[in-house]
């Protein structure tokens, strides 16, 4: 019963989040893997610097999970590619950036020992197309969420994205969660 009452919870609060009414409540310790972990979840991606694209707004192909169990993470979860599907999976976050110019592109991601370690992420700037394979085993650097993948030059609006693949990953967990483009001066 305490599942089913989890799930129709973690329903109604993703149901909120796509109706803009509330931010999504964070986890309880007995729901994650790592309870010390929660402290990092950012909740509400307003609070973020940049423009952050969250994984309920990307293009996904494929079948995608989503979860909690492991924080931190980006808004009401992330997904995970179930281990399966490999090379037939990808998560397409595609900004509208207010100005041309260079950002640092980020990749949020959790980590452990059951995560990829060569995900292949495309990013498509201005100046072409850029491949950057990320080790999702380790933890991330910024604020324990957040990975750089680079400083990129980008048009204004939505001509630029990050795509997340599966390719090369068998065995392994692919994690998406949320996408940042912070401006560079």
């Amino acid at each position: 019963m305490t599942f089913l009452k989890f799930q129709l919870s973690f329903i109604l609060g993703v149901i909120a989040l796509f109706l803009g009414t509330e931010p999504p409540s964070l986890p309880k310790p007995e729901q994650v893997d790592k309870p010390e972990m929660i402290r990092f979840i950012v909740p509400d991606i307003k609070k973020l610097p940049g423009i952050v694209v969250d994984d309920v707004n990307a293009k996904l192909i494929g079948i995608w999970q989503h979860s909690v169990h492991t924080p931190p993470f980006v808004g009401a979860s992330y997904i995970h590619d179930m281990k399966g599907g490999k090379g037939q999976k990808s998560a397409t976050f595609t900004p509208n950036l207010p100005k041309a110019g260079r950002y640092q592109v980020r990749m949020s991601h959790n980590s452990n020992v059951r995560r990829a370690n060569g995900v292949p992420v495309t990013i498509r700037h201005a100046d072409g197309v850029t491949v950057v394979k990320v080790n999702e085993g380790e933890p991330a650097p910024i604020e324990k969420l957040f990975r750089p993948l680079g400083t990129y030059r980008f048009h204004q609006g939505t001509s630029g994205s990050v795509t997340i693949n599966t390719q090369g990953t068998e065995g392994k967990y692919v994690i998406v969660d949320a996408i940042q483009f912070l401006p560079v001066e």
